[in-house]
């Protein structure tokens, strides 16, 4: 099988790196990561001990959309904002057949690249784990999780071979519901990126967590007037998790030890976005909260608040200050 990464960041070289045990692989991505994996190859570490390398000459890396000819297999990977466009640039170089699969952050990119590619199978996937690239070419798995994919006969093959590698794919006929559920533990990554400590740190933090709440409950409304409900990812249902993030830090830290593993790396794609000068997501997670809340006549006060703060820190640029957990939480609460 052939599989090209389109967008080839943190998410979409471990992905790749594990793929390439089974399946030859193309990454497709920025000069920074394409010339590094190009001399060093790519190495990949986990929270808990493990580490993987992938030789240089393993991985065909490029800037260049023509190397997704001829591919079996499309993994899109870059922001959701950039979509449309790169989906654009590889067109004309995909077969009729080739099977594409996001996995990316939000709810709306499966629609987005059916927009482009109307012809071709196009099916949601789901990364619940965080990656934080520590160099170029070397990637570090800081929490546990999973990469999860649509049950459809067209990744049959995919998930086959995923299953032989040290990053199986599981198949889920609950897609949707999973996308959603991806989306209240997204709401986390603006905290962190605010903050600008670990992921670690502000979950032990109780203020930090009482603003992930807040977000999850508006979050968990808008869906209600959906009629969505949210996929169980783990011991704790999607309704519970606003009430079980409120608790005292020492329960709070015995109950999230059976949910995720944290190593004290872990950050937020987000965080990362704002520290490299770069526009984030904020408008798929806590935005696109907003936007359905106002769909739905739901009140997101709490969201919107999130999404001015992160514009903001967008402007300030790299230099922003640093928000403590009782400023956060004063700010978002007022809903100003």
């Amino acid at each position: 099988m052939r599989a090209a990464v389109l967008g080839a960041g943190s998410i979409g070289c471990v992905v790749g790196a594990a793929l390439s045990e089974t399946a030859e692989v193309r990454l497709i991505g920025r000069p920074r990561v394409v010339d590094a994996v190009r001399e060093h190859g790519l190495r990949v570490t986990g929270y808990d001990g493990s580490e993987h390398r992938v030789p240089a000459g393993t991985l065909e890396a490029t800037t260049h959309a023509a190397a997704a000819e001829g591919c079996d297999v499309l993994l899109v990977t870059v922001k959701s904002g950039a979509t449309q466009e790169a989906v654009r640039e590889v067109q004309p170089y995909l077969r009729p057949d080739t099977v594409v699969v996001s996995l990316q952050n939000g709810l709306r990119n499966t629609d987005r690249i059916r927009e482009v590619l109307r012809a071709h199978a196009v099916l949601a996937g789901m990364v619940s784990f965080n990656v934080v690239q520590t160099d170029p070419a070397v990637l570090h798995r800081a929490t546990s999780g999973e990469v999860m994919v649509a049950d459809d006969p067209a990744v049959a093959d995919l998930a086959d071979l995923a299953s032989r590698t040290w990053l199986p794919f599981r198949t889920r006929t609950d897609m949707v519901e999973v996308q959603y559920a991806k989306l209240l533990l997204n709401l986390m990554n603006a905290v962190v990126a605010l903050a600008d400590r670990p992921l670690k740190e502000c979950l032990g933090e109780r203020d930090y967590r009482r603003v992930l709440a807040a977000c999850q409950r508006e979050a968990l409304a808008v869906f209600a007037a959906q009629g969505v409900r949210p996929a169980r990812l783990g011991p704790i249902p999607a309704a519970a998790a606003a009430r079980v993030l409120t608790l005292p830090d020492a329960l709070f830290t015995r109950l999230a030890a059976a949910q995720l593993q944290v190593d004290p790396n872990a950050r937020s794609s987000m965080w990362d976005d704002l520290q490299r000068g770069r526009t984030t997501e904020i408008e798929e997670l806590q935005g696109a909260v907003v936007q359905l809340g106002a769909e739905h006549g739901v009140a997101t006060p709490a969201c919107a608040r999130m999404v001015e703060l992160v514009h903001d820190a967008e402007d300030a640029g790299p230099g922003r200050g640093a928000w403590s957990g009782p400023g956060l939480l004063a700010e978002v609460a007022t809903g100003r």
